[in-house]
């Protein structure tokens, strides 16, 4: 006569493991041995064992009984067998699909639209303010002629006499635990439960149909390239009653001739002279929202900073704008007329000629790091 295991040591657990903790052990190890996962010579035995020790120690009850009088406690007809232990039928419903007496298939029910993209490429000018544009959309639609029944006005499809309307076949197969039952689409039908006798002639039974829409799309001020739109219910149609897709409208920005965007700010270099530089002036220069003036302060280096506030772009999701960023350049001449080299020969000599190696004010690399601090950078 062989000895039985202690359930405790079958399961993997002590005397002072919690039910839940008892749960989580016995479907790990059902997993593991289940005959139909596990092929090794014992493992259909090992599993019997498996249940039988769960049979008991997931009952508080019958765990009461065998924490005080051992096997001898729980009563006879707790050995492994299929017919009783608690909670194994939600198990295998969870690991394989079902056991005795269930199916396993789908359910037949609405099924949504595929989503579509569109890319949609603007210029600045509409980033910055919004726009409103046109797209064309290949999609498709609900049969307009049948409604999506697939069938000629008139005619009405008939149940599948295959799997009489359920869009399903079963298949019984016995084995050890029983007769287990599985479902696949039903191969006449495509899982839709009706044959069509008499195709619709506009969809050809297919009940939907190609169509292209031209839709108008909200682009609002402040988009970049990336940004995405989605226009709901704009799709592909559904099937079985099911709602549309979605359709996302993917934007792309053209570059600006002069202006160059970094988030919600706008960057533009203006090149001014020596003379503008040395002993500053009023200047005009572009904005998005049209010229503006601006006075450069004397002394004005290459690399130097001037802000517009609330020149910049909208911001997407909430109020105001960013800002319009100058960098100031000083073009040096490369060519001078006569009088132009008399006048600096001049202001050469006023200057002198000595070298300052002490930076009076900022230099170039200052700048930079001013305009990275602008930006964020």
């Amino acid at each position: 006569m062989t000895t039985k295991r202690d359930y405790y040591e079958v399961l993997g657990v002590d005397r002072h493991t919690s039910a839940a903790d008892i749960k989580k052990s016995y479907r790990r190890l059902a997993r593991e041995y289940h005959p139909d996962v596990n092929k090794d010579t014992g493992s259909e035995e090992r599993f019997k064992e498996i249940n039988e020790a769960y049979e008991v120690l997931g009952d508080d009850e019958k765990r009461a009984a065998y924490d005080r009088f051992g096997h001898a406690g729980v009563h006879s007809n707790a050995t492994g067998g299929f017919g009783g232990f608690g909670g194994f039928g939600d198990i295998f419903e969870e690991f394989f699909g079902g056991m005795t007496g269930m199916r396993t298939g789908r359910t037949r029910g609405p099924l949504r639209g595929d989503d579509l993209r569109v890319d949609l490429t603007i210029s600045f000018e509409e980033a910055v303010f919004g726009a409103e544009k046109e797209v064309q959309i290949p999609r498709t639609e609900t049969c307009p002629s049948c409604q999506g029944s697939g069938a000629e006005p008139g005619t009405t499809p008939i149940v599948c006499s295959q799997c009489r309307g359920t869009g399903e076949v079963r298949r019984v197969q016995q084995s050890f635990l029983g007769s287990v039952v599985t479902s696949t689409t039903c191969p006449a039908c495509g899982g839709s439960g009706e044959v069509v006798t008499t195709p619709c002639n506009q969809c050809r039974g297919r009940k939907r149909v190609s169509v292209t829409r031209k839709l108008k799309v909200k682009i609002p001020a402040g988009v970049d390239s990336g940004t995405r739109i989605r226009l709901a219910g704009e799709g592909d149609a559904g099937g079985r009653g099911g709602p549309a897709g979605n359709l996302y409208v993917f934007v792309n920005v053209q570059d600006h001739p002069f202006f160059q965007r970094r988030g919600d700010d706008l960057i533009l270099e203006v090149v001014i002279n020596v003379a503008q530089a040395a002993l500053g002036d009023e200047i005009t220069v572009p904005t998005i929202d049209g010229e503006e003036k601006v006075r450069i302060a004397p002394g004005t280096q290459p690399g130097q900073l001037h802000r517009l506030r609330n020149r910049g772009v909208p911001h997407l999701r909430s109020d105001g704008r960013g800002d319009q960023i100058i960098v100031l350049q000083v073009a040096v001449p490369d060519k001078l007329t006569n009088e132009q080299r008399e006048l600096f020969e001049t202001l050469s000599q006023t200057l002198g000629k000595e070298i300052i190696s002490e930076r009076r004010g900022k230099g170039l690399f200052d700048h930079l790091k001013d305009l990275k601090d602008a930006l964020g950078l």
